[in-house]
């Protein structure tokens, strides 16, 4: 069951939560689309901003887009100027009519170590940037296990170092116990893109039990 399906779907009445939040009707098509092409907007924009997630939330004249970044300073920007010109920029690209009005919210996590997202990202930004694969995947490990968590697997896949037969290794430390709905696991994938071709980057992070499972 856990290497059939996406954990975070899995998870999803759970601890994992959605990405949109609205009810579209006969829109539906039409919201899901724009949701899409704003989310790659924004993550291109703040590619270097640690971006870890990008909720939208729709009323009837009103869009919300939540940002959760490790870096919000960069976001925001001096006196908030750069989240105001982001704001517009989003309103002129999708919305120029002004309906929906959009709103941004920005949302700092603290602990980008545990976020299998960031991991991923920083994992992938290093190897397109050169730097050994093998290097990267340590410095990973140890700093999310210093952090707190319970254990963490990642997977690289595709040339890796160039190689001409694409291969796959896994760097693994603590426990992903993946078939188990009261831990709390974290899954991203991400794809570095390289001179020699697109390497996948496949990251779990086990944060331990759920407060909700816990409490129970």
């Amino acid at each position: 069951m856990a290497q059939k399906i996406n954990p975070l779907s899995n998870r999803l009445p759970l601890s994992a939560d959605w990405q949109s939040k609205w009810f579209g009707g006969r829109q539906y098509r039409r919201y899901l689309i724009d949701d899409l092409k704003m989310r790659d907007f924004i993550k291109v924009k703040l590619a270097t901003a640690g971006v870890r997630n990008v909720t939208i939330i729709r009323s009837r004249d009103k869009l919300t887009i939540e940002i959760v970044t490790s870096k919000p300073g960069l976001v925001i920007g001096r006196g908030g100027q750069g989240i105001n010109d982001l704001k517009a920029l989003l309103q002129r690209t999708f919305y120029p009519a002004n309906i929906p009005t959009v709103r941004l919210d920005i949302v700092e996590d603290r602990l980008p170590e545990l976020s299998a997202t960031l991991v991923a990202q920083n994992i992938g930004s290093q190897i397109e940037r050169r730097v050994a694969y093998r290097r990267a995947c340590r410095q990973a490990l140890e700093k999310t296990m210093a952090r707190g968590a319970k254990g963490i697997k990642i997977l690289v896949s595709g040339r890796l170092n160039g190689a001409e037969i694409a291969r796959n290794e896994k760097f693994l430390e603590g426990s992903i116990p993946l078939s188990r709905f009261n831990m709390d696991i974290d899954f991203c994938v991400y794809h570095a893109r390289t001179s020699y071709g697109v390497i996948g980057v496949k990251v779990w992070v086990n944060r331990g039990i759920r407060k909700e499972a816990e409490e129970a």
